[in-house]
């Protein structure tokens, strides 16, 4: 009798063990478990259209981190709203590691600016931290501005009087030079155009005395000698521009203002998948190939956790609200 329970509490913990590996090797279940990542190709919405610096990269990016996961990476472009759209669409996607968004300093910088349907922090999880995007200072070559301490003086002789150009109000390169006038107690006159081109096409016909910019543009028309450097607006000096010196450097003692690229995936995506995702950009990153490609377009690649990258968002949202604030910076 006794046997008799004893072979049938074994038949049925057998029975359970093949139902729980049957359920394993369901695609739901694997996909929960983060086993077998990724069975079917990722979708990289990309905020901006194509063609651009942010979108160039993106792709760099995604193919070769589709070659280290064995899935192709499909590039969809969502461009509008100051990248909004594309972020609100990904906020309401299944957090299974199959749609991501890449972003920018703009994402960071929106919740300060706009009234948004999604929050940066409750609704995304970070993955990981693509490239820093160095910002550069630029002076019409007919301008008697050479250096720093020449803006700083030029402004303060003027309050109001001096130009600058940025690539769109709201933009990183437009807080930057808001940050540079609080962080130097100057005036200058912020005219913002609709991309870099515009705005640097005005610089150099005289239309403004200077231009924050992003590096890639401002690369191409340095090495032309069609517009002088002033300054670039990161910590340290640029491998790009090893000669031209840093705003903290020339007496503006702690100023910082850099672009930045990553990639967030919807809040509840499972931690070993974002770890998985995370080794293969990282990976990718240090590739000979992808570093060359970077490097002529001014980039700087900077991998990071995905803990390293959400405090750097935090941080930056923290430092872009308070410069936002103290400009009383308002968008039509």
């Amino acid at each position: 009798m006794k046997r008799m329970h004893l072979n049938r509490a074994l038949g049925l913990l057998r029975a359970g063990l093949a139902i729980g590996v049957a359920l394993l090797a369901l695609p739901g279940a694997a996909s929960a478990q983060g086993g077998g990542y990724p069975r079917q190709p990722i979708r990289l919405v990309v905020p901006y259209p194509p063609g651009g610096g942010a979108d160039s990269l993106a792709r760099l990016v995604a193919a070769k981190v589709g070659e280290n996961l064995g899935q192709t990476i499909i590039i969809d472009n969502r461009p509008g709203a100051n990248t909004s759209l594309a972020t609100e669409i990904v906020a309401r996607q299944p957090a299974d590691g199959y749609t991501l968004l890449y972003v920018a300093s703009s994402f960071a910088i929106n919740p300060s600016l706009y009234k948004l349907n999604y929050s940066t922090e409750k609704n995304f999880t970070p993955v990981a931290f693509v490239a820093r995007v160095p910002l550069i200072v630029l002076a019409n070559n007919a301008y008697p501005v050479r250096n720093v301490r020449d803006m700083i003086a030029a402004a303060k002789a003027k309050p109001g009087a001096v130009t600058f150009a940025s690539y769109g109000a709201g933009s990183p390169a437009h807080l930057a030079g808001e940050l540079f006038e609080q962080m130097t107690n100057t005036a200058m006159l912020h005219v913002p155009y609709k991309g870099s081109s515009p705005a640097l096409t005005d610089l150099m016909a005289g239309q403004v005395n200077l231009a924050f910019s992003s590096i890639e543009p401002a690369l191409q028309l340095l090495r032309a000698e069609k517009v002088r450097p002033i300054a670039v607006t990161t910590a340290k000096r640029i491998q790009a521009l090893p000669d031209v010196p840093t705003i903290a450097e020339s007496g503006v003692t702690g100023f910082e203002a850099i672009g930045w690229n990553g990639i967030v995936a919807p809040a509840g995506t499972p931690r070993d998948i974002v770890k998985q995702l995370n080794a293969a950009v990282n990976t990718a990153l240090q590739s000979p190939d992808l570093k060359e490609k970077f490097g002529t377009q001014g980039v700087e690649i900077d991998p990071k956790t995905p803990e390293a990258f959400g405090a750097m968002i935090r941080s930056e949202s923290a430092k872009w609200a308070a410069v936002v604030k103290k400009a009383d910076v308002k968008l039509d």
